[in-house]
């Protein structure tokens, strides 16, 4: 395999004890995936190559003690480099770094650092310090920690700020929606009580228009009927002109039952008999009577015309 890759380099060759020394390989990426098959390889040497930058994956090497970077052109680093928690000591000698990831706080292990000759932000840099010797790469280790950490707390606030900006900022949304949702079902109610108000009032308005109008037909139709009945003669009484029509048809019950005795005592054989005999005298009294009346009347209607 190409040198720039890395492949083509047998890695167990380049092994010594737990020390991997890929110097001055020529390499432009990191061979993670063959970093990874030799966990023993706890110190590691990627100085004098042309790596840019370094892959993600590179962060699982979790086994390294020591890295040294020295002498590549890597303008950043992984966001999750502070996985590499077991690394203690970190050469990052002559690069083109600005600003370490956040994540960098989490090297909790990390004693010996060198950030010469890189273009880094001026706080980051006067944090470092020059790291001359020994003593100044460990103390630039221990300050640039601090450093991050601090960068790492100052985030968290204000992710924590912003997390809790957010819920307020909910909660206000939540209240002003209750706020609005009670708002429109007092409306909905006052609108509803409203409706029952307006139908209520209709309602009581057309029962008194029906009630004046019954009064009104009621009043027309006396007036109507009383000419009718003032027109009309006085009748009597209903039992009075009842008892009348029974008296008179006893009268007329007797007098046919008179005329059918007059009838049997003339036309019959029994006329001989006595009452029969007294019977027909009478009838013959009262023709005589009657026609003796109708003279009278005769005489006096003459002479009223003379």
């Amino acid at each position: 395999m190409s040198r720039g890759s890395g492949k083509g380099i047998s890695l167990k060759d380049k092994l010594d004890g737990n020390e991997l020394d890929l110097s001055l390989c020529d390499l432009n990426e990191v061979p993670v995936r063959e970093l990874a098959a030799l966990p023993k390889a706890t110190i590691l040497d990627l100085s004098c190559n042309n790596l840019i930058s370094l892959p993600s994956d590179f962060c699982s090497l979790m086994h390294l003690v020591k890295l040294d970077l020295s002498k590549n052109r890597l303008q950043q680093l992984p966001l999750d480099f502070g996985r590499l928690v077991n690394l203690q000591h970190l050469d990052l000698l002559n690069n083109r770094l600005v600003t370490l990831p956040v994540s960098f706080a989490q090297l909790k292990n990390l004693k010996w650092l060198d950030l010469k000759d890189n273009p880094l932000d001026p706080v980051l840099a006067k944090v470092a310090g020059d790291c001359l010797d020994e003593k100044q790469c460990k103390q630039a280790a221990v300050k640039v920690l601090q450093h991050m950490k601090a960068i790492q707390s100052e985030q968290d606030r204000q992710r924590q700020r912003k997390l809790q900006a957010e819920r307020e900022m909910e909660k206000k949304r939540e209240a002003e929606q209750r706020a609005k949702e009670a708002l429109e079902r007092e409306l909905r109610k006052r609108e509803k009580a409203e409706e029952k108000e307006r139908r209520r009032r209709e309602y009581d308005a057309q029962k008194a228009a029906k009630q004046e109008m019954e009064k009104k037909t009621k009043k027309e139709t006396v007036h109507t009927r009383k000419p009718a009945s003032s027109s009309r003669p006085p009748q009597p009484p209903r039992h009075k002109a009842s008892w009348s029509r029974s008296v008179l048809r006893v009268l007329l019950f007797v007098l046919f039952c008179i005329l059918c005795t007059v009838a049997a005592c003339k036309l019959t054989e029994l006329q001989h008999q006595p009452l029969c005999v007294s019977v027909n005298t009478l009838y013959e009294d009262v023709v005589a009577a009657l026609q003796n009346h109708k003279t009278l009347q005769n005489m006096l209607q003459h002479n009223s015309h003379q």
